[in-house]
């Protein structure tokens, strides 16, 4: 079995699909806090 080396696993693409993630969590809470405050202005 090979030795383990902590620290040399290229991890581009974990890093590719994180950064992906918080974009799309970003998008998500600020669509979220605009409805909350459309609703909220509009008595929806």
């Amino acid at each position: 079995m090979a030795e383990h080396k902590h620290g040399e696993m290229d991890m581009s693409a974990q890093e590719k699909t994180f950064a992906g993630f918080m974009k799309a969590v970003n998008i998500v809470v600020v669509l979220v806090i605009f409805i909350l405050l459309f609703m909220a202005v509009f008595n929806s």
